[in-house]
């Protein structure tokens, strides 16, 4: 047996509290190493005090996921006294046994040993104010994702200067204006209520230069091109009348140069107040333009990459973090929002992000915090700092197979697995799940404007744990490039718009809607064929899509929720049925 691929960590996502009773473990060991895994269990002080032999009773685990290294075995338990010692035993294929503890690898533990609690992994107590906490109205939301100066210009008296005509046919340029604001989504509404999802994410609606707003002047106001608070707050109220919630999208880790505060360190230099608000190598703070707007490679102060128009915010400074957690909880208690995606959100201290949870879910318990990251997220995602992250290596994954077919699908599965074992169940339920967004080429044009390769991927990631996202015109077929061209204005003219993938949107909403609580990790199980024919059995609930050339025949039992090029029993290249078992 493979010793040095047994792996198990207390107070990690290896270990998790299930409601306010139950906990789920998680070991890892060598793919295909072992043969079983049992674990014992049971109260610390049970031992010394002779109360019970609770080492002696063995609970099976169950093999669930399987990386390209490594499976993970499962097991959820609970302990009345709401304090757990615990170890595994482990028995490899070759007939070898171990019971791996806090203290490590036991070949043959003796009396002394099995009797002595303190060589076993320890979860001291269930508090619960240290678990993570998922809420249960995530899980069930389907996010439309809007740019908002791209989506409806519902008052043309906002436009800026030199606002082009409305035409979702042409390729923006960085800089260009089309008037689109917030009256533009209340008054499309039940456009999204048609649709059937019932979370908006916004993209920056607060006062900045650009048309992407990622350049903060002022956070505590909403930009006059948009439209005023007074707006804001009836769309929020508007919104939540019809169940959807809304999520703002803010910048902390940077802000733009046209804000009071680095006006006045360009003013006074390393006399004004915020000088210290900054990370400033120097005096007075400099660069030199290039013909990129957005580059310049000797800043004398940090930025957010090389964008000279956007100095990275200090938030060591505690006046800094006074400031921006003042903005998170205004928005909450001013105007009701039920979240916060937050930009750029690695490159802040983990210290700011403590303070940051324990503000805003001290005004709503239930408050939803996304964080953008890139890469692996477990540091964020302890329950201290966010509820879920932007998904992107997960999604990567999906396309890397169903679109570039850079991955087999045995190996797209592996790279899901690995995804989902860096964090708990409960935060794998949490992340945001985009194909694309405002930061990417769309999903139609990645598919080569292939429909049913788009719907067949669409399919497979909404039935993914996770919470899925639309970005805005995906519904309707909207094609672009990578930024800027994924920001056309939305096609409202219906003569553009693509019904058939309308209402195939529609019936996938519902569809994900009616199973979304059946969507767990712990309940996984894959299946892949020689044919890249894919199964994914949650137990109440499957997909299976075929990504092969080849017809295949699928299971017809259960009742199909969706389903696109299967008929008689027959999943055709780029099929796939949802079906309940």
């Amino acid at each position: 047996m493979n010793y040095a691929g047994i792996g198990h960590r207390p107070e990690s996502e290896d270990i998790s509290l299930v409601g306010t009773d139950k906990v789920q473990l998680r070991l890892r060991t060598a793919r295909d190493d072992v043969a079983q895994v049992a674990v014992v269990y049971g109260d610390p002080y049970a031992i010394p005090n002779k109360h019970a032999r609770w080492f002696e009773h063995r609970v099976p685990m169950e093999r669930r996921l399987q990386t390209d290294v490594y499976d993970y075995w499962m097991v959820t338990i609970t302990e009345p006294k709401h304090r757990l010692a615990y170890g595994f035993y482990v028995t490899g294929v070759d007939g070898d046994e171990v019971l791996y503890v806090d203290q490590g690898i036991k070949k043959k533990p003796t009396e002394a040993e099995l009797t002595n609690e303190n060589i076993y992994f320890r979860l001291p107590y269930f508090h619960q104010i240290d678990a993570f906490h998922a809420p249960q109205w995530v899980n069930e939301t389907v996010w439309y994702q809007i740019f908002p100066e791209r989506f409806a210009n519902g008052n043309p008296e906002l436009n800026p200067a030199g606002t082009k005509e409305w035409d979702s046919t042409v390729h923006p340029g960085r800089q260009d204006f089309y008037g689109g604001d917030l009256q533009g989504v209340l008054d499309h509404l039940d456009h999204l209520v048609d649709l059937g999802v019932n979370g908006i994410y916004f993209n920056p609606i607060f006062k900045a230069p650009s048309n992407h707003k990622y350049d903060t002047e002022d956070y505590f106001e909403i930009d006059p091109h948009f439209g005023d608070k007074k707006l804001f707050k009836r769309l929020v109220q508007e919104a939540h009348k019809r169940g959807i919630r809304v999520m703002l999208d803010a910048v902390f880790n940077h802000i733009g140069d046209q804000s009071p505060q680095w006006q006045d360190v360009i003013k006074n230099g390393a006399g004004s107040k915020y000088a210290d608000w900054f990370h400033i190598h120097e005096f007075p703070v400099h660069y030199t333009p290039t013909d990129n707007f957005e580059f310049t490679d000797d800043a004398n102060y940090e930025t957010f990459s090389y964008t000279p128009h956007m100095p990275k915010l200090n938030t060591a400074n505690p006046e800094v973090q006074d400031y921006l957690l003042s903005i998170a909880t205004y928005w909450i208690k001013e105007f009701d929002i039920d979240a916060w995606r937050l930009d750029v959100a690695n490159e802040i201290d983990h210290h700011f992000w403590r303070r940051f949870h324990d503000a805003t879910t001290a005004l709503k318990p239930d408050f939803y915090i996304l964080g953008e990251i890139w890469h692996t997220a477990e540091p964020w995602l302890q329950g201290d700092q966010f509820t879920g992250v932007m998904n992107y290596a997960y999604t990567d994954n999906i396309k890397r197979h169903f679109l570039t077919h850079e991955i087999d699908a045995p190996q797209m599965i592996a790279e899901l697995n690995a995804i989902l074992m860096h964090y708990s169940d409960q935060a794998d339920s949490m992340m945001f799940n985009v194909l694309d967004s405002h930061d990417t080429a769309r999903i139609k044009t990645l598919a080569h404007d292939n429909m049913d390769l788009t719907r067949q991927i669409l399919a497979f990631t909404f039935m993914q744990p996770g919470t899925p996202s639309i970005y805005y015109g995906t519904e309707y077929g909207m094609t672009g490039e990578n930024d800027p061209d994924d920001r056309k204005p939305m096609v409202w003219d219906p003569e553009l718009q693509d019904q058939m993938m309308y209402g195939f949107m529609q019936r996938l909403v519902r569809a994900r809607q009616q199973v979304a609580n059946k969507l767990t990790v712990s309940r996984m199980k894959w299946a892949v064929d020689a044919d890249n024919v894919i199964t994914l059995d949650y137990g109440a609930v499957r997909i299976t899509v075929n990504t092969g050339d080849q017809a295949a025949t699928v299971n017809s039992q259960g009742d199909v929720l969706l389903a696109q090029n299967y008929e008689n029993g027959q999943l055709t290249r780029d099929g796939f049925v949802i079906a309940t078992n």
